[in-house]
């Protein structure tokens, strides 16, 4: 069982990092001193569920955590700064700030360093998330001791909602849409506007016309679906909100 660190101080640590620049480093202080930060920590850069889920997803709700007090949204892994860098890079994050732990230093710490030498990744973290205040770890959410890669508590939504629950999204959106289309444009900053993620399927690209009519049973975009209801167009869903 791994050990929850709640109300204890976050590990003094140096992160070296590398810049355009040159060689630098944060230091836990800077990172946590007088703010508030959530930190995630995952077994590796690049890897499936990391790249495909537990990254991104931080990063679409970065806005709605920044609205409810968190100053700086960390990324903690057991790789060294080249890696990160490279990583960020090919997720195109714009939010998340990539610290590496390439000794394992603060997962050590932290006692959330882990033996996958198995799979051949050597010493990694433990995946989970955590909510710092002024250095002081206020809420964890450690993934249970179990083989494998377990992934369903530390994510950004349990997160979210554990710093406040209204601003979690409760609705799925999809709109379907057209890239030179205004009323496409008007519907997604109405869903923009009001701090809704929403999927957006391009007509042509991500579906064809066919399947598009099939579904929709239109001819016409935007067409909106939220939790599978069809709203329709712009003006329909304007006055769905209304």
């Amino acid at each position: 069982m791994f050990t929850n660190k709640e109300t204890q101080q976050v590990p003094t640590t140096s992160f070296p990092i590398i810049t355009a620049d040159g060689w630098t480093s944060r230091t836990s202080d800077e990172i946590f001193n007088n703010k508030t930060v959530v930190v995630f920590s995952l077994p590796g850069a690049f890897t499936p569920t990391c790249s495909s889920s537990h990254l991104p997803r931080y990063d679409e709700l970065a806005g709605k955590f920044s609205a409810n007090g968190v100053d700086e949204i960390i990324c903690i892994s057991v790789n060294d700064t080249f890696v990160m860098n490279a990583w960020s890079k090919d997720q195109g994050t714009e939010n998340i700030s990539f610290i590496p732990d390439g000794n394992g230093d603060f997962t050590q710490e932290m006692g959330l360093l882990v033996d996958k030498k198995e799979i051949g990744f050597g010493k990694r973290s433990w995946r989970y998330s955590m909510l710092v205040k002024n250095g002081v770890i206020e809420k964890m959410f450690i993934e249970a001791d179990l083989p494998g890669d377990p992934f369903e508590v530390s994510d950004a939504d349990t997160m979210l909602a554990y710093i406040n629950p209204a601003a979690v999204q409760t609705q799925a959106i999809t709109i379907f849409s057209k890239p030179s289309c205004p009323y496409c444009k008007k519907a997604k900053e109405l869903l923009t506007s009001k701090e809704l993620q929403f999927e957006e399927l391009t007509v042509g690209v991500d579906v064809t016309i066919d399947m598009f009519r099939a579904i929709t049973n239109s001819d016409t975009v935007p067409q909106v679906f939220i939790d599978g209801k069809n709203i329709g167009g712009s003006e329909n869903l304007a006055a769905y909100f209304s």
